[in-house]
């Protein structure tokens, strides 16, 4: 029986990693928008505007999900934070960290520096330019089951770490398909019949990708901020049915100290 996604409308607020009186960070749920565009499609709640009226007060986009993919996302919460923070993206000075489910096992260690053309709808891809693109990838764990998914009598599947230094339009996709493991539930890039077992018997109804780890140094405090997020519950219920619990993470935000200890950062509701 296919586990369909959890309306947009029927989630709960939004649950929030770090405040502080310059910017905020919370967690995407797969599935929602991060602001209204021409993709809506009749989607009615977006995080932009949820967050806003949750909070009561305008919040400002300096990075962008895509749609499936639910983790760290970050706003400012005023006009020059929002510069600070968005050339900070620009600069690559942001260490962002995903963790994707594919199919196969996945190189131990690897870093894919393949350009990749833009992707807008409007002209054939063979057209538009290419861009640099890198991502550092990380084999954590692998799984072999014993169901015929295709046409092997066993099926295989890796835990994979994903570091993009580069932030191209589904990078971390196209990267892992240009190495012949695609992330599951990657209607583009994957296989039919894999994402399908996974949706019908395994409870994972959307792209296995999450953006857990987002780290840069606070524009203000000239310190390291270190932002993590929990995967949604089907995520966090297949790594622990697959014995990958230890690498789950949780929602969490922390100083990092140059003595390489760590300290807890401000509450998160602390100016709520």
């Amino acid at each position: 029986m296919t586990v369909p996604l959890t309306p947009t409308e029927r989630l709960g607020p939004l649950p929030v990693i770090y405040r502080d009186a310059r910017l905020i960070a919370v967690v995407k749920p797969p599935g929602m928008l991060v602001h209204r565009t021409a993709l809506a499609r009749g989607e009615t709640r977006f995080v932009m505007q949820t967050l806003r009226d949750q909070i009561g007060q305008h919040v400002y986009p300096v990075h962008r999900l895509d749609r499936p993919t639910g983790g760290v996302l970050l706003f400012a919460l005023d006009s020059e934070a929002a510069a600070a923070l968005s050339r900070a993206f620009t600069e690559q000075q942001m260490s962002k960290r995903y963790l994707a489910v594919v199919r196969g096992w996945g190189p131990e260690s690897v870093s894919v520096d393949a350009p990749l053309r833009e992707e807008d709808g409007t002209r054939p891809k063979a057209e538009m330019p290419a861009h640099p693109a890198l991502t550092h990838l990380r084999r954590l764990a692998t799984v072999e089951i014993p169901v015929a998914v295709d046409r092997y009598p066993q099926s295989c599947y890796s835990l994979m770490e994903a570091r993009p230094q580069t932030g191209r339009r589904h990078q971390i996709r196209r990267h892992l398909a240009h190495c012949g493991h695609p992330i599951i539930n990657d209607a583009k890039h994957g296989k039919g019949i894999h994402n399908r077992y996974f949706r019908d018997h395994l409870e994972c109804p959307h792209l296995l990708l999450a953006a857990v780890a987002l780290q840069f140094r606070h524009p203000f405090e000239a310190r390291l901020l270190t932002l993590e997020a929990a995967p949604d519950d089907h995520f966090s219920a297949l790594l622990t049915r697959f014995g990958w619990q230890a690498h789950l993470t949780q929602n969490d935000a922390r100083w990092e100290t140059p003595a390489s200890s760590t300290a807890p950062a401000e509450p998160a509701d602390a100016l709520l």
